[in-house]
């Protein structure tokens, strides 16, 4: 399993180098394919894609995030909004003309898996479209995949103290202030290398590492919820696109705004 893990580990690492370093067409459509994956496996957790391949209802919010990744893609960021309420409208007109198909908890459910899947993946995208955004980018995987690593090790070494017993036996706090620690280190030597801003890099990694741990912890909450162990099977050794990316999902987004305004860029 550690062997499995771990090659499937590699390739990730190298296939998002290759596609969010090409940035631009090529990073839009990898965020946004990974973003319908995900939500797919959000929705059959989420009992929202009822019986067969698709339902009107799940269909609706596979829509709903092609349209706001193609707002975001063509026009400016005052518009962003609009789409984001177009697709509450759109999954509300599916649930209302079907009902009583589908519950209220569904249509929520739905929506929900547009903005988590959705908006907060394509932050990565964002991330990756602003000026020295191909630097700037790689904090996400640094703050994520970076201080998870830390974290696991940390942990294994030293953890003793249950951070969530109920929600994540396995994690520490050790191993939790190793990942922010192991975050922050990771920051100053990227900032190092490639001639950035020090204690920026090392702020907006410290403030991600602390984000992708409850972006991990809140995919667990969910599967927990559902009773299931894993999202899906797609990756070998770490189960969906959801049990690999959840702290991504929650990181890009704040590193996208902190970059923002911190960097000015």
């Amino acid at each position: 399993m550690f062997k499995t893990r771990l090659a499937s580990g590699i390739i990730l690492v190298i296939a998002a180098v290759l596609l969010i370093g090409a940035g631009g067409i090529i990073c839009f459509f990898a965020s946004l394919v990974l973003s319908l994956i995900a939500a797919g496996e959000l929705f059959m957790a989420t009992k929202v894609r009822d019986k067969g391949l698709f339902g009107p209802l799940d269909l609706a919010a596979y829509i709903g995030i092609v349209i706001y990744y193609l707002g975001i893609y063509f026009t400016p960021r005052y518009y962003w909004l609009m789409y984001i309420v177009a697709d509450f409208m759109i999954v509300a007109f599916v649930f209302v003309i079907t009902y009583p198909r589908y519950t209220a908890y569904q249509m929520f459910s739905a929506f929900g898996g547009i903005i988590y899947t959705g908006v907060l993946f394509s932050c990565v995208y964002l991330t990756r479209s602003l000026t020295d955004g191909w630097l700037i980018v790689w904090l996400i995987i640094l703050a994520s995949w970076g201080s998870d690593t830390f974290a696991y090790c940390t942990g294994m070494l030293f953890g003793k103290h249950k951070m969530a017993p109920v929600l994540s036996p396995k994690k520490s706090i050790e191993g939790a202030v190793g990942g922010i620690l192991g975050a922050a280190l990771l920051g100053w030597i990227y900032a190092l290398v490639f001639h950035g801003p020090v204690l920026t890099f090392v702020i907006i990694c410290t403030a991600g590492a602390v984000i992708a741990m409850f972006g991990d912890l809140t995919a667990s909450g969910i599967k927990r919820s559902m009773g299931i162990k894993d999202y899906g099977k797609l990756i070998p050794g770490h189960g969906g696109i959801l049990d690999r990316f959840d702290s991504v999902i929650f990181t890009a987004p704040v590193i996208y705004f902190m970059a923002s305004l911190f960097i000015g860029i």
